[in-house]
């Protein structure tokens, strides 16, 4: 509770970042448990408009805890530089570029499999709003 005896909901909000790109935006917020240590969440919130053009926004929320840290930048990082190794930094896409074309149908090869199969303990999961 504040001051005024009203409850305080952000109380265990000690440090917050926030990276804006196009129609989404991300929360980084560290926060406290009620023993008093730190943990991490990484928000996703992306703008959506309904069939009536009034805006909504859909929420992804991830919450990391210290002991998971470690694991999580190095699977992070290698994940990273998996993409930027396959693919460059430029981004391909319908949106980015006027020359798209769509290459779902494209297979990869060899290189592209082999390159997968080093990942190891790799987990495809589709976060939902929790």
């Amino acid at each position: 509770m504040d001051e005024k005896g009203n409850i305080n909901k952000d109380r265990n909000e000690i440090c917050s970042r926030t990276l804006k790109t196009g129609s989404r935006t991300y929360f980084f917020d560290a926060r406290e448990t009620r023993a008093g240590d730190y943990y991490l969440t990484i928000t996703e919130s992306k703008k959506n408009f309904t069939e009536n053009g009034e805006i909504t926004y859909k929420k992804h929320k991830i919450y990391l805890y210290k002991e998971d840290f470690s694991k999580f930048q190095s699977i992070l990082n290698d994940m990273i530089i998996f993409i930027i190794n396959e693919k460059g930094k430029e981004v391909i896409s319908e949106r980015h570029q006027k020359d798209f074309k769509n290459h779902s149908s494209y297979n990869h090869g060899y290189k592209t499999s082999q390159k997968k199969s080093e990942i190891k303990n790799f987990t495809n999961v589709n976060f939902e709003d929790i």
